[in-house]
């Protein structure tokens, strides 16, 4: 069995690392570029971001830029989230692997993983929102944990448990409001979540909830 996470404010703290390549492009390009917004809505792909910023003829031009510098600038900032090496290693002694799929591309993503320390069974990057559904399915995900709507999106293209942490820009709140299943304020408490839950109790489909937010959590 598979447990899948998203990456960025799921289990990695990227927002230092992302903020500083987004002000070396702002200084770079003279462009104006909000820091303290784009780290407050970290989530959607990287080019969808930069069409806040830049023209869309430019947008190629300045993934290729984002993508030289995160390495040196990004990949040293960033740090684990609370709780994130204990949830990764409550679901190895559960028995089960652990998947991370994430927006962000799969070589930094990689690299992240590697530089936190965090030993996954599978990574694929490159996907957004319902997109990662089709990953999750394949592999036999039960549960996707993500701190996004879109991560709500992707567990529910895959008829998975939806797991949301309030840790990135949505409270509690609100991602149960875009019809997570359960939500806990940081993965500090996923073991015991995980030790609690009914792996062959899945979640029912928004059509036969009547697309009305649970709390499902056991």
């Amino acid at each position: 069995m598979m447990v899948g996470f998203d990456l960025d404010l799921t289990l990695a703290d990227t927002r230092r690392g992302i903020g500083a390549v987004y002000a070396a492009l702002a200084a770079e390009t003279g462009a104006f570029i909000d820091v303290p917004l784009v780290v407050g809505r970290l989530g959607p792909p990287l080019e969808m971001e930069l069409a806040n910023w830049f023209p869309e003829p430019h947008i190629p031009e300045m993934v290729l830029r984002f993508r030289a510098l995160y390495p040196e600038l990004a990949i040293p900032a960033t740090l684990l989230m609370s709780g994130a090496a204990e949830a990764v290693a409550a679901v190895r002694a559960a028995g089960e692997r652990v998947m991370v799929v994430t927006a962000k591309n799969e070589p930094h993503a990689r690299a992240t993983l590697a530089f936190l320390g965090l030993d996954v069974d599978l990574l694929v990057g490159g996907l957004w929102a319902a997109g990662k559904g089709a990953a999750l399915r394949e592999h036999g995900a039960h549960t996707y944990v993500g701190d996004h709507p879109g991560d709500i999106a992707a567990a529910r293209a895959a008829d998975a448990f939806s797991l949301a942490v309030a840790t990135g820009g949505f409270t509690a709140s609100d991602l149960l409001g875009h019809g997570a299943d359960h939500v806990l304020d940081d993965l500090t408490s996923f073991p015991q979540w995980l030790d609690a839950f009914d792996r062959t109790c899945q979640p029912r489909s928004p059509r036969e909830r009547g697309d009305r937010p649970r709390d499902e959590g056991r």
